[in-house]
Protein backbone atom coordinates (compact mmCIF):
# COMPACT_ATOMS: atom_id res chain seq x y z
CA UNK A 1 0.00 0.00 0.00
CA UNK A 2 1.46 3.41 -0.96
CA UNK A 3 2.31 5.78 1.84
CA UNK A 4 0.09 8.77 2.47
CA UNK A 5 1.65 11.81 0.82
CA UNK A 6 1.26 15.29 2.29
CA UNK A 7 2.92 18.52 1.18
CA UNK A 8 0.97 20.63 3.64
CA UNK A 9 4.10 22.17 5.18
CA UNK A 10 4.78 23.81 1.83
CA UNK A 11 1.29 25.30 1.62
CA UNK A 12 0.17 28.71 2.83
CA UNK A 13 -2.24 28.67 5.72
CA UNK A 14 -5.61 28.96 3.97
CA UNK A 15 -7.11 26.08 5.88
CA UNK A 16 -7.88 22.44 5.38
CA UNK A 17 -10.19 21.12 2.70
CA UNK A 18 -12.99 18.93 3.95
CA UNK A 19 -13.78 16.95 0.85
CA UNK A 20 -13.51 16.30 -2.87
CA UNK A 21 -16.64 15.33 -4.78
CA UNK A 22 -16.35 13.32 -8.01
CA UNK A 23 -19.08 13.55 -10.66
CA UNK A 24 -18.67 10.50 -12.85
CA UNK A 25 -19.25 10.32 -16.59
CA UNK A 26 -21.85 8.34 -18.54
CA UNK A 27 -21.74 5.02 -16.70
CA UNK A 28 -24.08 2.85 -14.68
CA UNK A 29 -21.40 1.72 -12.23
CA UNK A 30 -19.08 3.54 -9.83
CA UNK A 31 -16.58 0.69 -9.78
CA UNK A 32 -13.89 2.18 -12.04
CA UNK A 33 -13.99 5.49 -10.17
CA UNK A 34 -13.17 3.90 -6.83
CA UNK A 35 -9.46 3.64 -7.65
CA UNK A 36 -8.90 7.38 -8.13
CA UNK A 37 -10.97 8.09 -5.02
CA UNK A 38 -8.87 5.67 -2.95
CA UNK A 39 -5.59 7.20 -4.15
CA UNK A 40 -6.79 10.73 -3.41
CA UNK A 41 -7.78 9.61 0.10
CA UNK A 42 -4.29 8.18 0.60
CA UNK A 43 -2.91 11.58 -0.37
CA UNK A 44 -4.96 13.18 2.39
CA UNK A 45 -8.09 14.35 0.56
CA UNK A 46 -11.40 12.90 1.73
CA UNK A 47 -13.20 11.93 -1.46
CA UNK A 48 -16.76 10.92 -2.30
CA UNK A 49 -18.13 9.72 -5.64
CA UNK A 50 -21.56 11.18 -6.24
CA UNK A 51 -24.38 9.06 -7.62
CA UNK A 52 -25.58 10.87 -10.71
CA UNK A 53 -29.36 10.85 -11.27
CA UNK A 54 -30.39 8.77 -14.25
CA UNK A 55 -27.16 6.79 -14.23
CA UNK A 56 -26.21 5.50 -10.79
CA UNK A 57 -29.40 6.84 -9.24
CA UNK A 58 -32.96 6.67 -10.60
CA UNK A 59 -34.98 9.48 -12.15
CA UNK A 60 -38.67 9.46 -13.06
CA UNK A 61 -38.57 11.96 -15.94
CA UNK A 62 -36.06 13.30 -18.49
CA UNK A 63 -33.59 15.84 -17.09
CA UNK A 64 -31.77 18.76 -18.68
CA UNK A 65 -28.58 20.54 -17.66
CA UNK A 66 -30.45 22.96 -15.37
CA UNK A 67 -31.88 20.00 -13.46
CA UNK A 68 -28.38 18.64 -12.90
CA UNK A 69 -27.12 22.04 -11.78
CA UNK A 70 -29.94 22.25 -9.20
CA UNK A 71 -29.21 18.70 -8.03
CA UNK A 72 -25.52 19.50 -7.58
CA UNK A 73 -26.24 22.77 -5.79
CA UNK A 74 -28.48 21.01 -3.29
CA UNK A 75 -25.79 18.39 -2.70
CA UNK A 76 -22.90 20.81 -2.25
CA UNK A 77 -24.95 23.12 -0.02
CA UNK A 78 -24.98 20.28 2.52
CA UNK A 79 -21.19 20.48 2.93
CA UNK A 80 -19.89 22.62 5.80
CA UNK A 81 -16.89 24.06 4.00
CA UNK A 82 -15.60 24.55 0.49
CA UNK A 83 -15.07 21.50 -1.68
CA UNK A 84 -12.94 20.37 -4.58
CA UNK A 85 -15.26 19.47 -7.45
CA UNK A 86 -13.97 16.87 -9.92
CA UNK A 87 -15.94 16.15 -13.09
CA UNK A 88 -15.17 13.60 -15.79
CA UNK A 89 -16.67 13.71 -19.29
CA UNK A 90 -20.39 14.48 -18.89
CA UNK A 91 -19.68 14.99 -15.18
CA UNK A 92 -17.31 17.76 -16.25
CA UNK A 93 -20.11 19.38 -18.21
CA UNK A 94 -22.24 19.44 -15.05
CA UNK A 95 -19.35 20.62 -12.86
CA UNK A 96 -18.39 23.42 -15.23
CA UNK A 97 -21.96 24.65 -15.57
CA UNK A 98 -22.36 24.67 -11.76
CA UNK A 99 -19.05 26.51 -11.27
CA UNK A 100 -20.09 29.24 -13.70
CA UNK A 101 -23.13 30.01 -11.52
CA UNK A 102 -22.24 29.07 -7.93
CA UNK A 103 -18.53 29.48 -7.16
CA UNK A 104 -19.05 30.30 -3.47
CA UNK A 105 -18.70 26.73 -2.19
CA UNK A 106 -15.84 25.72 -4.49
CA UNK A 107 -12.19 25.78 -3.50
CA UNK A 108 -10.98 24.15 -6.70
CA UNK A 109 -12.44 22.77 -9.92
CA UNK A 110 -10.98 19.79 -11.77
CA UNK A 111 -12.22 18.96 -15.27
CA UNK A 112 -11.09 15.61 -16.70
CA UNK A 113 -11.69 15.15 -20.45
CA UNK A 114 -14.83 17.21 -19.97
CA UNK A 115 -17.77 17.29 -22.33
CA UNK A 116 -19.50 20.56 -23.15
CA UNK A 117 -17.80 22.09 -26.19
CA UNK A 118 -20.03 22.34 -29.25
CA UNK A 119 -18.53 21.44 -32.62
CA UNK A 120 -19.43 22.72 -36.07
CA UNK A 121 -17.83 19.90 -38.03
CA UNK A 122 -20.22 18.18 -40.42
CA UNK A 123 -19.64 14.68 -39.06
CA UNK A 124 -20.41 15.84 -35.52
CA UNK A 125 -23.65 17.46 -36.64
CA UNK A 126 -24.55 14.33 -38.58
CA UNK A 127 -23.88 12.20 -35.50
CA UNK A 128 -26.12 14.45 -33.40
CA UNK A 129 -28.85 14.23 -36.05
CA UNK A 130 -28.76 10.43 -35.82
CA UNK A 131 -28.65 10.69 -32.06
CA UNK A 132 -31.74 12.89 -31.75
CA UNK A 133 -33.88 10.89 -34.21
CA UNK A 134 -33.04 7.35 -33.14
CA UNK A 135 -35.98 7.02 -30.78
CA UNK A 136 -38.45 7.83 -33.55
CA UNK A 137 -36.72 5.48 -35.98
CA UNK A 138 -36.49 2.82 -33.31
CA UNK A 139 -40.27 2.75 -32.89
CA UNK A 140 -40.75 2.06 -36.60
CA UNK A 141 -38.22 -0.77 -36.68
CA UNK A 142 -38.87 -2.11 -33.21
CA UNK A 143 -39.38 -5.63 -34.51
CA UNK A 144 -35.85 -5.73 -35.95
CA UNK A 145 -33.31 -5.84 -33.13
CA UNK A 146 -30.43 -6.30 -35.58
CA UNK A 147 -31.33 -3.18 -37.58
CA UNK A 148 -31.91 -1.14 -34.42
CA UNK A 149 -28.52 -2.11 -32.97
CA UNK A 150 -26.87 -1.23 -36.27
CA UNK A 151 -28.38 2.26 -36.16
CA UNK A 152 -27.20 2.74 -32.58
CA UNK A 153 -23.72 1.65 -33.60
CA UNK A 154 -23.72 4.17 -36.45
CA UNK A 155 -24.14 6.99 -33.94
CA UNK A 156 -21.03 5.98 -32.04
CA UNK A 157 -23.05 6.07 -28.82
CA UNK A 158 -23.26 2.53 -27.43
CA UNK A 159 -24.58 3.90 -24.14
CA UNK A 160 -27.70 5.08 -25.91
CA UNK A 161 -28.64 1.48 -26.67
CA UNK A 162 -28.69 0.62 -22.96
CA UNK A 163 -30.48 3.76 -21.78
CA UNK A 164 -34.05 3.97 -20.56
CA UNK A 165 -36.52 6.16 -22.47
CA UNK A 166 -36.07 8.95 -19.93
CA UNK A 167 -32.29 8.75 -20.19
CA UNK A 168 -32.36 8.75 -23.98
CA UNK A 169 -34.16 12.08 -23.83
CA UNK A 170 -31.82 13.24 -21.06
CA UNK A 171 -28.79 12.32 -23.13
CA UNK A 172 -30.17 14.28 -26.07
CA UNK A 173 -30.77 17.30 -23.82
CA UNK A 174 -27.21 17.19 -22.49
CA UNK A 175 -25.54 16.71 -25.86
CA UNK A 176 -27.27 19.90 -27.04
CA UNK A 177 -25.85 21.87 -24.08
CA UNK A 178 -22.91 24.10 -25.00
CA UNK A 179 -20.62 25.38 -22.24
CA UNK A 180 -18.60 27.60 -24.57
CA UNK A 181 -20.42 30.77 -23.53
CA UNK A 182 -20.13 29.98 -19.81
CA UNK A 183 -16.42 29.24 -19.59
CA UNK A 184 -15.38 32.87 -19.07
CA UNK A 185 -17.77 33.04 -16.11
CA UNK A 186 -15.82 30.40 -14.17
CA UNK A 187 -13.70 32.18 -11.56
CA UNK A 188 -12.78 29.16 -9.45
CA UNK A 189 -9.13 28.08 -9.80
CA UNK A 190 -9.34 25.24 -12.30
CA UNK A 191 -7.20 22.26 -13.27
CA UNK A 192 -7.95 20.80 -16.70
CA UNK A 193 -6.65 17.24 -17.17
CA UNK A 194 -6.80 15.65 -20.61
CA UNK A 195 -5.80 12.37 -22.21
CA UNK A 196 -3.45 13.01 -25.10
CA UNK A 197 -5.19 10.44 -27.31
CA UNK A 198 -8.80 11.16 -26.38
CA UNK A 199 -11.11 10.62 -29.38
CA UNK A 200 -14.38 11.12 -27.47
CA UNK A 201 -13.71 14.68 -26.33
CA UNK A 202 -10.61 15.74 -28.28
CA UNK A 203 -7.66 17.53 -26.73
CA UNK A 204 -8.66 20.64 -28.71
CA UNK A 205 -11.67 20.90 -26.36
CA UNK A 206 -9.36 20.99 -23.36
CA UNK A 207 -7.32 23.75 -24.98
CA UNK A 208 -10.47 25.79 -25.59
CA UNK A 209 -11.46 25.42 -21.94
CA UNK A 210 -7.97 26.42 -20.83
CA UNK A 211 -8.10 29.50 -23.07
CA UNK A 212 -11.39 30.82 -21.72
CA UNK A 213 -11.38 29.73 -18.05
CA UNK A 214 -9.52 32.34 -16.05
CA UNK A 215 -6.88 31.04 -13.64
CA UNK A 216 -6.83 27.57 -15.23
CA UNK A 217 -4.00 25.14 -15.91
CA UNK A 218 -3.96 22.40 -18.54
CA UNK A 219 -2.22 19.09 -17.83
CA UNK A 220 -1.94 16.58 -20.70
CA UNK A 221 -1.55 12.91 -19.78
CA UNK A 222 0.72 11.28 -22.35
CA UNK A 223 -0.59 8.07 -23.87
CA UNK A 224 -3.98 8.35 -22.13
CA UNK A 225 -7.37 8.31 -23.82
CA UNK A 226 -10.76 9.52 -22.53
CA UNK A 227 -10.32 8.36 -18.93
CA UNK A 228 -6.74 9.07 -17.76
CA UNK A 229 -7.79 8.62 -14.13
CA UNK A 230 -8.49 4.95 -14.94
CA UNK A 231 -5.23 4.20 -16.77
CA UNK A 232 -2.85 6.73 -15.17
CA UNK A 233 -4.42 6.94 -11.72
CA UNK A 234 -1.34 7.81 -9.67
CA UNK A 235 -0.23 10.51 -12.12
CA UNK A 236 -3.67 12.13 -12.17
CA UNK A 237 -4.06 11.97 -8.37
CA UNK A 238 -0.60 13.47 -7.89
CA UNK A 239 -1.25 16.45 -10.16
CA UNK A 240 -4.61 17.06 -8.44
CA UNK A 241 -3.11 17.00 -4.94
CA UNK A 242 -0.13 19.16 -5.90
CA UNK A 243 -2.36 21.68 -7.66
CA UNK A 244 -4.58 21.99 -4.60
CA UNK A 245 -1.58 22.57 -2.36
CA UNK A 246 -0.28 25.19 -4.77
CA UNK A 247 -3.48 27.14 -4.07
CA UNK A 248 -2.46 27.32 -0.41
CA UNK A 249 -4.66 24.61 1.06
CA UNK A 250 -3.41 21.73 3.17
CA UNK A 251 -4.65 18.18 2.85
Amino acid sequence: MPKRISLARKAKKMGNLNKALIIHGWTYSLEKYKKIAEVLILKGLQTDILKVPGLTEKIDKPWNLDDYIDWLKNRIDKEKGKVVLIGHSNGGRIAGAYASLYPQKLAYLVLIDSAGISHDEFHVKLRLLFFTTLAKIGKKIGSSAILKNLLYKLTGESDYNNATADMKKTMTNLVKSDLSFSLNKINTPTLIIWGELDKVTPLSDGKIMHKFIKNSKLYIVKGAKHAPHFTHTEEVAEIISRSILAQGYSL
